[in-house]
């Protein structure tokens, strides 16, 4: 290589740092003022560093076929910040790339009219969905909880009505305070928290960001009056896993100022089971007592459903390999169930799994056709799923990975499905990843009527990010997202 080359290369990366570093101020005021949140393919850039937008850029290689210039979606951007836009989530590298098809094709109109067109439906000048701010609560405070909780504060804004007000937990002694804050500011796996975190020991609260939480100690729902807090019409995320019936999980109705309640773990009875993507639309206005489902049925139903929609499923069978989670024992010791008394770090643990029936709740159609069951693995987090499918039409797997490949890109399952075609992915490579599953296309196996699929997720982050989707469908404050595909 040349010297000129390589000055070439160089010179062409300084450009895209230029321009990638003029996004980060834009990106931030459209989401303060317009409660606009601005994505490439998917990835979030609010709050991103001048190298994640290039990285989120690199994407469009999978999703494309090709890398996404900075110079592209820098223009799209630009652009949008003479628009009158409201409260929206806008992906700009799929807006760039319609925009360079029409061009192509030769039917481009100028920039500026493309998107008066492509973004119509929110350029007028709304940026809230809801007149007052949304109060949540969330009841408990483990892995879960605290990512939620990070989720929430890092969307927090005056336009954004999504408003943490207090976290619900046992206890209440001596230096309780400061562990709930270290353990938000600190996460082995997710890393520091993004800002600043203190104790307000005076008002028994945290202060995360700007954004006053208080700290409410109870043993059980009923011993509490949000009101007293100044808390209304509240939206409770139980994060305990302790109440699983519509019995059990009404009980945090009861305390006045709580209006409805969300579980983030498999419920039992009449309660729906929500996988956001597929059957958010069994949410009605009137309900108040809703689950997201479980970690496993979020990652593995989109992909479920594509494949039954173009394939048809004859059965099959879902092997979890999951990360051990705090249900089971650091060393060898009681467990009430068989083998999760085993040491967690040391084995893995054979188990069983309800996600595979939990799937019909979503996709009726898959009643009785899955079976299922699961590995707990030595990793703490980011897990596996092993699909094995018996289909109603052959097909191969070029033909079926570029159907899942183009779902991912353009559907209403793409906030859903992540698509891999690295061979070199592994498990820690999805740690962050907010898509519930990312479909490993080069682990595919297929043949004639039979497949075999691998989907990873994050079972942490991942989930997180379709319960906060079904916490804004709940209240009214589900944002629309474009471009519309």
């Amino acid at each position: 290589m040349s010297a000129n080359n390589s000055d070439s290369y160089l010179n062409s990366y300084m450009d895209s740092q230029a321009l990638a570093e003029e996004m980060i101020p834009a990106v931030g005021n459209l989401y303060r003022e317009r409660n606009v949140i601005v994505t490439v393919f998917g990835r979030k850039l609010m709050n991103s560093t001048t190298i994640e937008i290039i990285k989120a850029h690199r994407l469009g290689r999978h999703m494309v076929g090709r890398e996404l210039s900075v110079q592209e979606s820098s223009a799209i951007l630009k652009a949008m910040q003479n628009m009158d836009l409201g409260g929206a989530r806008i992906d700009i590298g799929k807006l760039a790339c319609q925009y360079a098809a029409r061009q192509e094709r030769g039917d481009a109109p100028a920039l500026e009219d493309f998107l008066l067109q492509a973004l119509a439906s929110v350029n007028q000048g709304k940026t809230s969905l809801v007149d007052k701010p949304q109060d949540v609560v969330l009841y408990g405070f483990g892995r879960i909880g605290r990512i939620l909780a990070r989720m929430l504060i890092e969307r927090t804004t005056t336009k954004n009505k999504l408003r943490l007000r207090a976290i619900v937990v046992r206890g209440g002694r001596e230096g309780d305070l400061a562990k709930r804050a270290s353990l938000l500011r600190r996460d082995s796996v997710h890393g520091p928290f993004n800002g600043s975190i203190t104790v307000d020991e005076d008002n028994n609260a945290l202060l995360a960001n700007g954004t006053f939480i208080k700290v409410i100690y109870a043993n059980k729902p009923e011993e509490i009056d949000y009101r007293e807090y100044g808390i209304s019409d509240a939206l409770i995320v139980d994060n305990t896993g302790m109440f699983k019936d519509r019995a059990g999980l009404s009980r945090h109705l009861v305390p006045p100022g709580a209006k409805k309640v969300l579980l983030t773990a498999p419920a039992k009875g009449d309660v729906k089971n929500i996988v956001y993507g597929v059957n958010e639309d069994m949410i009605d206005a009137e309900d108040n007592v809703v689950c997201a489902a479980s970690c496993t049925t979020n990652a593995i139903t989109p992909i479920l459903q594509v494949m039954n929609d173009e394939y048809g499923i004859v059965n099959g069978h879902v092997e979890t390999v999951h990360s051990y989670t705090n249900d089971q024992n650091l060393i060898d010791n009681y467990h009430s169930a068989p083998r999760r008394g085993r040491s967690a770090p040391l084995n893995m643990v054979l188990t069983s799994t309800g996600a595979a029936q939990a799937v019909s709740k979503a996709l009726p159609e898959l009643a009785g056709k899955l079976t299922g069951n699961a590995i707990r693995v030595p990793t703490p987090n980011v897990s596996m799923a092993v699909i094995n499918l018996n289909l109603k039409r052959a097909t191969s797997r070029v033909a079926l990975n570029e159907h899942v490949r183009k779902i991912a890109l353009n559907s209403k399952l793409s906030d859903q499905i992540n698509y891999s075609t690295s061979t070199e992915a592994v498990s820690t490579d999805m740690v962050g990843v907010p898509e519930p599953g990312v479909f490993d296309s080069q682990a595919t196996i297929v043949q004639d009527h039979s497949c075999v699929l691998y989907v990873w997720y994050d079972n942490e982050y991942g989930y997180s990010s379709q319960v906060m989707k079904v916490m804004r469908h709940m209240t009214g404050l589900n944002m629309p997202v474009l471009p519309v595909v």
